[in-house]
């Protein structure tokens, strides 16, 4: 009997150590028809929308998201950038370059918009109101808890010029449609409510579903974007099986048939000078790289070429080889780089990427993004999306640290082991290859060095504001920008300071395994940090995330009292954190002093295999200074340093180092 209790009680166990997370969330499943007409850039469509309430609310009215009604004279986003264009900051206007004051010019057929002609659920029409970029619809009958409804809907849109993300016509990269935020999407409903977001500026936040879309478009024009091409054989382009015949229906359009599983939103691009290239991965996924090859647009650009510049290249056959050249790289990079992304942050969760070339810099949609160029930077920053946008679904207009910070932290480790795969390759070829000075100096440095320039420079600024604050609700671009993205990325990386950089990698997969396709948050991610790493590390958020108070730690004083040596320590900030602080003797010897802070509750484990490490007693914040000791003389102390490895963000270095004079 006692063995049978201890079994149960054994398996009760394991299956609370491994339980999965099991918060739920609503679902969508799209079939959406559209007809383009590439000469007055508008499309009509049809939408059928089956929404599955898997809340235990009962829903009387729902929101669609109609992004393009953004890019009209005096939208929301318009009327913003232009405010935040008064702001001056180092000399510039604070709005975002792409955007400026761009949208109030435009002329009738140069605005967007997104029309509904109407709408049905259970084939009963449904009264609805537009407010700009949304959609209220008053329900004739609530949808109850646990039940489906199905939503018909018919509705026209016109492409903007390309002002921001989507849109057509763009002079920097020729590509004529970049269609991303095309057709009217249902808002996403959760724990909190509904989230019927206006299109102001920036992140997005969308239900999980499956989308049949089907894109009737003049027959010159190749397509890339979201889905697996279900009728390759009909369309080309590349997408065919190689050495078999296509064979293309009759007349002057085709129909480009895509099924996309398990994604949030659908994107697509269309140019009739795309170049498609593919492989495969190890693992047998495809990647997608269609980019714009207009033979004039390169023509140009090379007729506008500096004297150095065009003596570079000799002649445009050479700058258009390079070009081609460029998406190649961009190709086998994503080839090359993916088995160290999935080791590192979790399994691809479908089987193709592509990236396509458009939009108005980068940015990031289930399956596929949208680049302005062959920027490798790009490439990896945009690519790492899938996973902390595409795969977590995070409420990036909530949490929008969560999407550009731990992306830009994957990014720049990604950039790293890329490099050192070309180092490593070119030096192979030939040792004396002079690129292989610049590769070394790439591999030289922190990794993450200018995420923390970026938030050291924030603070510097005034500009910084709590983490928490909404993405569109920043009172500056320049603030949301190095708080999103530097801070965050910090946040990361300083999150191994505390917990080790082994078992903050730990934590990342775990978060992958325990979160993905669940819409995590700020405390989900918390607490898979505290199971995995045993510390507490709530007070972490509490300071880095919801305040914006800082860290400054420095070495007050060090002097000999009898025959022991005393080092006082002093916290000048209002962040509290551990403290790793290294002594180097004359002798050369390496002491770490390792001191947690009260509020972990543990200790993380030593890091460097063979360094003597002692562990002090915790550090409480309420303390401003802290005092350990050694026995043996000052003479005996060459130099003192707090945080060798530098990734503790003090705000103030100059009075972390202390050298015997």
């Amino acid at each position: 009997m006692k063995r049978n209790i201890l079994f149960l009680a054994l398996i009760f166990c394991s299956t609370q150590l491994f339980a999965q997370p099991n918060r739920w969330q609503q679902h969508v499943n799209y079939t959406i028809n559209v007809n383009m007409n590439v000469q007055t850039n508008r499309f009509s469509g049809t939408q059928k929308l089956e929404y599955t309430n898997n809340s235990p609310d009962t829903l009387k009215r729902v929101f669609y998201h109609l992004y393009w009604n953004a890019f009209q004279p005096n939208s929301m986003m318009d009327t913003r950038s232009r405010e935040l264009g008064k702001t001056i900051i180092n000399k510039k206007q604070d709005w975002d370059p792409r955007v400026k004051d761009r949208i109030l010019n435009l002329k009738p057929e140069e605005i967007g918009y997104q029309k509904v002609l109407s709408l049905k659920m259970n084939g009963v029409t449904q009264k609805y109101k537009t407010e700009e970029t949304i959609l209220v619809v008053n329900l004739s009958q609530p949808i109850l808890p646990y039940g489906k409804a199905v939503f018909d809907m018919t509705f026209e849109a016109q492409v903007p010029l390309q002002i921001r993300r989507s849109g057509r016509d763009n002079p920097q990269t020729g590509v004529r449609y970049s269609m991303s935020q095309w057709y009217p999407k249902m808002c996403e409903y959760d724990y909190e409510g509904w989230h019927p977001t206006p299109y102001v500026a920036r992140e997005f936040y969308g239900v999980w579903g499956d989308y049949d879309v089907k894109i009737t478009i003049d027959k010159k024009y190749l397509i890339g974007g979201t889905g697996y091409l279900q009728n390759p054989q009909q369309i080309g382009f590349g997408y065919e099986v190689p050495g078999t015949n296509v064979t293309q229906p009759a007349g002057n359009t085709l129909t480009w048939h895509f099924l996309a599983p398990n994604v949030h939103d659908f994107m697509w691009a269309a140019d009739p000078d795309y170049r498609h290239l593919s492989a495969l991965t190890k693992d047998g996924k495809t990647i997608n790289v269609i980019y714009n090859r207009d033979l004039k647009k390169l023509q140009q650009e090379f007729d506008t070429l500096k004297t150095a510049q065009k003596n570079r290249y000799q002649n445009v056959e050479n700058y258009i080889k390079s070009w081609d050249d460029r998406w190649q790289e961009v190709l086998n990079a994503a080839v090359t780089e993916l088995p160290f992304i999935q080791k590192t942050f979790g399994p691809y969760g479908w089987k193709q990427y592509s990236f396509v070339h458009g939009g108005d810099g980068g940015m990031e949609y289930p399956m596929a993004t949208l680049i302005n160029g062959p920027s490798l930077g790009t490439v990896f920053h945009e690519w790492m999306h899938s996973w902390y946008q595409g795969m977590m679904g995070t409420n990036e207009s909530e949490y929008p640290w969560m999407d550009e910070g731990f992306t830009s932290y994957a990014e720049n480790l990604n950039t790293r082991d890329y490099t050192k795969y070309r180092y490593d390759k070119m030096a192979a070829a030939n040792a004396n290859d002079p690129r292989l000075k610049v590769l070394d100096s790439v591999l030289q440095l922190q990794p993450h060095a200018s995420a923390y320039a970026g938030y050291f420079s924030l603070v510097k600024s005034g500009l910084q504001e709590p983490l928490t604050t909404h993405a569109d609700h920043y009172e500056t671009n320049a603030g949301y920008s190095n708080s999103s993205y530097s801070k965050g990325e910090v946040f990361v990386e300083q999150l191994g300071y505390i917990t080790g950089a082994k078992v903050r990698d730990q934590i990342l997969l775990q978060y992958y395994r325990d979160w993905h396709f669940k819409h995590p948050n700020a405390n989900d991610f918390i607490v898979v940090a505290q199971k995995v790493s045993g510390l507490q590390l709530d007070w972490y958020k509490e300071y880095w995330i919801n305040t914006t108070k800082t860290i400054d730690y420095g070495i007050d004083s060090v002097w000999q009292e009898g025959g022991k040596t005393k080092i006082r320590l002093i916290n000048k900030g209002k962040m509290p954190m551990p403290i790793d602080l290294q002594l180097t003797f004359q002798n050369s010897k390496k002491v770490l002093h390792y001191i947690p802070t009260y509020l972990m509750f543990g200790e993380k484990p030593a890091e460097t295999i063979g360094q003597q490490r002692i562990v002090e007693q915790p550090w409480k914040w309420t303390h401003p200074t802290y005092t350990i000791e050694f026995n043996g003389n000052l003479a005996d102390l060459a130099w003192i340093e707090i945080d060798p490895t530098h990734r503790l963000a003090d705000v103030n270095w100059e009075d972390n180092v202390w050298r015997n004079k």
